[in-house]
């Protein structure tokens, strides 16, 4: 009768156990893989900003990158040119 009480003792103390600190565990977990997530979001965007600086240091130096990036991002010509467009 002794064996059984201790028995029950114990699995009434790990479910107590596993109760108190099992949303604790789950929340540590979903932290870590946000955490990492945002590791590689980090990495991402300074790989992205060290091209924008080497494009920044283009548009500083090159006139004519300056005058490729005008015509493809705002579709700015020259005087006189016609643009064709084609079939889309």
């Amino acid at each position: 009768m002794e064996k059984k009480r201790l028995i029950l003792s114990a699995l009434a103390i790990a479910a107590l156990l596993v109760a108190v600190f099992l949303p604790g565990f789950s929340e540590l977990q979903k932290l870590r893989e946000e955490n990492e997530q945002l590791g590689k979001r980090i990495v991402l965007l300074e790989e992205h900003n060290e091209e924008l600086k080497v494009d920044l240091q283009k548009m500083r130096q090159d006139p004519d990158y300056v005058e490729k990036k005008a015509r493809e991002k705002l579709g700015i010509v020259k005087k006189g040119e016609v643009i064709y467009r084609g079939p889309q």
